[in-house]
């Protein structure tokens, strides 16, 4: 097993080292041969080779069975032509690392934020590789352009082959949960791409009689999840409405620096945190490493289920317990969460709560 590891930018080399920290405990523990390498990736890379992401970076990354992708500060890179490309993007589509899945869930020994007495758990399923993002629509080129200085264009693309496989991961998740899928979309106003979105989600409905399927305008499902969050089970959304009702979902739930993420092809898969890359806290020891943690987690059972191998699952099961053990406990969380601690002695709790 071969696990390439890039800490990118802000706290991401923080992060990633808390999270290191715990997962080398979990592997040793387990007996599990896991051979990490490491790459440079972002502002180091741009200052050592004039750009963010080397293209050897990302083919080398093709070889590995897991990749550990930090956060990265896409904001403050320069232009592409300056050699600012968008890391994640990269990965996304040179990869095709199409599923982009984010749970989001409450813990009792936490606080919410939703009304009391809600409760959250549930999974979004985010098509990562089309939509509205203009640097993955063009087999050349960039997907916005400005016909004159007054205005500006952005096209969108959704196809049949992107919408069917992401509805079809979707559907295999629920079977292994609640067995419901809620399918994102606005088809009241872009009758042809959510149209064609929604026509291959219950194509692939028909291949999962026991799961329940339902849909929501993007807009009312905003809503639903501040008022019935207990509702929804795994949300398919194409890739902006993902995005944006992931960020939601994670802050109603507690924090958006509690919520695990990766982004999956068929055949390989990279733990990415949630949230972005925070530069104002960097080298401070503020950060909060639980997304990266979960994440990593995520990452292991995925590679579990698909090497078939429980021992991978089980180490991803044990970050996972290892980190509400320590959340549990008001004396060892980090400051964005009313703690003490820093993100260096958060990964040592953790480190020790996977150690017992």
């Amino acid at each position: 097993m071969q696990i390439l590891v890039i800490p990118c930018d802000g706290i991401g080399p923080e992060i990633i080292e808390a999270s290191m920290n715990a997962l080398s405990i979990v592997r040793e523990k387990s007996g599990v041969t896991i051979q990490f390498d490491y790459e440079e990736a972002g502002f180091v890379s741009l200052e050592k080779y004039d750009t963010t992401l080397r293209p050897e970076v990302l083919e080398k990354a093709r070889t590995y069975d897991g990749i550990i992708l930090g956060p990265q500060s896409h904001a403050d890179y320069p232009s592409p032509e300056k050699g600012g490309k968008n890391i994640s993007a990269a990965f996304r589509t040179h990869l095709d690392l199409y599923a982009n899945v984010r749970p989001a869930r409450t813990r009792p020994f936490l606080p919410s934020n939703l009304k009391a007495g809600k409760a959250m758990d549930l999974v979004i399923m985010r098509e990562a590789t089309e939509g509205f993002y203009p640097d993955r629509n063009m087999a050349r080129g960039w997907a916005e352009l400005m016909p004159s200085p007054d205005m500006a264009l952005s096209f969108r693309k959704i196809t049949r082959h992107c919408s069917n496989r992401i509805a079809r991961r979707a559907f295999e998740l629920a079977m292994k949960r609640r067995k419901k899928v809620t399918a994102i979309h606005k088809s009241n106003s872009f009758h042809m791409t959510d149209g064609l979105f929604l026509e291959c989600v219950y194509e692939v409905a028909l291949d999962f009689p026991e799961v329940a399927v339902d849909d929501l305008l993007v807009d009312a499902s905003t809503a639903h999840l501040v008022r019935h969050p207990e509702r929804f089970d795994v949300v398919l959304a194409t890739n902006l409405y993902g995005d944006i009702i992931s960020d939601l979902a994670s802050e109603l739930s507690g924090s958006l620096g509690l919520a695990g993420s990766i982004m999956a092809s068929d055949d390989q898969c990279c733990a990415q945190a949630q949230h972005g890359s925070a530069p104002d806290i960097a080298d401070q020891d503020k950060a909060n490493p639980v997304s990266m943690i979960l994440s990593i987690g995520m990452m292991m059972k995925w590679l579990g289920d698909y090497h078939k191998r429980a021992e991978l699952y089980e180490i991803g099961t044990r970050l996972e317990e290892g980190v509400d053990t320590v959340l549990a406990d008001p004396k060892l969380r980090t400051a964005d969460l009313g703690g003490p601690l820093g993100c260096a002695d958060f990964g040592k709790a953790v480190s020790a709560a996977v150690s017992s």
